[in-house]
């Protein structure tokens, strides 16, 4: 009993499994105009964002006006790394090993 159940915590875990090479062929060739290059044309407004404030004279500026800089600064980073990494999750392959442990165990 307990091998029939292994058999198929395997077979379940070989039907989740998507190759990613069959993602990146998949957007090679795009049916239509995709999401990524309006997003492309954000990030690049975002950067430019940066060149403005990186060009400033922070000086003659307050304290109160230097935090908001850093705030927007902070924010324009994590938009530009939510727009570069997709959204993506990794798993490790220690983590995967644990997870198919796990399974097998219970």
């Amino acid at each position: 009993m307990k091998k029939l159940t292994v058999w198929i915590a395997a077979a379940l875990l070989l039907l989740t499994y998507s190759p990613v090479q069959s993602k990146a062929e998949a957007e090679k060739y795009p049916n239509s105009i995709s999401s990524a290059e309006t997003e492309s044309v954000e990030v690049k407004a975002l950067i430019n964002r940066v060149n403005e404030i990186n060009a400033m004279d922070k000086s003659a500026m307050s304290s109160s006006e230097k935090k908001e800089l850093r705030k927007e600064l902070r924010s324009i980073k994590r938009d530009v790394n939510e727009h570069s990494h997709g959204g993506a999750v990794y798993i490790s392959g220690s983590l995967l090993l644990f997870i198919i442990l796990l399974i097998i165990i219970f």
